[in-house]
């Protein structure tokens, strides 16, 4: 860790949450967990950067192990370390959907809520009677994606009410009418994450990135933020993130700013629904452990189980949750170890978390695979064998815990 930079948090101090002896030292490698990165992802081709981690519960605490191997990127040749920060991608749904959580315990903001009534720009719209709730699980029959950015390719700007209007309307066609109680059939929608931030950030009166600092990243003492939150705190925070795509219309390699398009273009340095949080893989650990303690009920004063639960029960239909995904029954990019009930997400740019409720293991893995293309997509082959080895590994702490 470099003497000039220091955590946004300082570790929480809610009960059942502490941190590896390992963890208080600078360096929070370990050389297992390096070799592992290595072999898995940078050795493999997967990506040029990687930083792992696994936290394991030991009925008393949880012990947290993190590895790192690789460089930035080609054009960016230093090393990564273990604090490196990485953009999350759709890793951020699940952060947003925990904050969404503790708005709804503070009655600050309703699941019932028609989105019309927080966004007023999109009344008249398809959108524009369907509950929040419906955007948080996937289910308001929205397309999967549309190139709000498009006007960025042309030199121009993003008109945001026209952009938010296109996202609240592209309704997909089997998707006619109201929606049923349960909502539509559930397909993953980056649209939807948009209009729930910004309808969510809308009613709280408080900028998205805010919301997810005070309820999210201070409480559980992350070290995650969108890119101004970072700079803000760091100025040599381009020296040190991940760099990402080479993509000419922005100017050649992402560093420092978010990847996706969408985000980029509706939000620029701040954050958007769907994406835009950078953090560390310690600090995603750290997140997916107090999922499982809120699960627990070992932090009420956080989010109970009846609070957070919505978020992470098996829902019909399919694999998706609301925040989080399920494993598949085949296939699962979780690997073959984390038990049935493991919930989770990946993130576009190479990110996953893991959590297994019955093991109390949550397995974290951070890459920029993207670079310097998208077209790289050998993560897909390891990311399952990887989170295996994380979670033997995970296992063993709880063993000697």
């Amino acid at each position: 860790m470099s003497d000039d930079f220091e955590p946004f948090c300082q570790p929480a101090s809610y009960p059942g949450v502490s941190v590896h002896p390992k963890l208080m030292h600078p360096d929070m490698r370990t050389e297992e967990l390096d070799e592992m990165a290595h072999t898995f992802v940078v050795a493999a081709g997967a990506a040029p950067a990687a930083v792992i981690a696994v936290a394991a519960h030991t009925g008393n605490d949880w012990r947290i192990a993190v590895g790192a191997a690789g460089c930035r990127s080609l054009a960016q040749p230093e090393a990564v370390e273990a604090n490196t920060p990485f953009d999350l991608a759709s890793v951020t749904k699940p952060i947003i959907a925990t904050t969404v959580a503790r708005l709804v315990r503070k009655r600050q903001i309703s699941l019932a809520a028609p989105l019309g009534d927080l966004l007023p720009e999109i009344r008249g719209t398809r959108s524009e009677t369907v509950p929040l709730s419906l955007f948080l699980a996937h289910r308001a029959g929205l397309d999967a994606h549309r190139s709000l950015y498009l006007p960025l390719l042309r030199g121009e700007p993003v008109d945001r009410v026209t952009a938010l209007r296109e996202a609240a309307d592209a309704r997909r066609p089997e998707c006619a009418g109201a929606p049923p109680t349960d909502g539509f059939a559930p397909v993953y929608s980056d649209l939807g994450y948009a209009l729930l931030g910004e309808g969510v950030s809308r009613v709280a009166g408080t900028p998205l990135d805010e919301l997810v600092a005070r309820e999210v990243a201070l409480p559980l003492g992350l070290d995650v933020g969108a890119a101004a939150t970072w700079f803000g705190r760091d100025p040599h925070f381009a020296k040190r993130v991940a760099p990402t795509e080479v993509v000419a219309f922005r100017g050649g390699e992402i560093v420092g700013a978010v990847h996706d398009e969408n985000a980029f273009a509706l939000t620029g340095a701040h954050l958007s629904g769907h994406a835009g949080l950078f953090g560390t893989a310690e600090s995603v650990a750290r997140f997916g452990a107090a999922v499982l303690d809120a699960l627990s009920g070992r932090i009420p004063e956080w989010l109970t189980p009846s609070e957070i639960e919505p978020l992470v029960l098996p829902r019909p239909g399919g694999t998706l949750r609301a925040g989080f995904d399920g494993r598949s029954e085949t296939g699962s990019s979780s690997g073959s170890l984390h038990g049935r009930r493991s919930f989770g997400h990946l993130g576009f740019t190479g990110t996953s978390v893991w959590c297994d409720p019955d093991q109390g293991l949550v397995t974290v893995i951070l890459t920029n695979r993207v670079s310097p293309s998208r077209e790289n997509v050998e993560i897909r082959r390891v990311r399952p064998l990887l989170n295996d080895a994380l979670c033997r590994v995970g296992n063993r702490l709880k063993e000697a815990g």
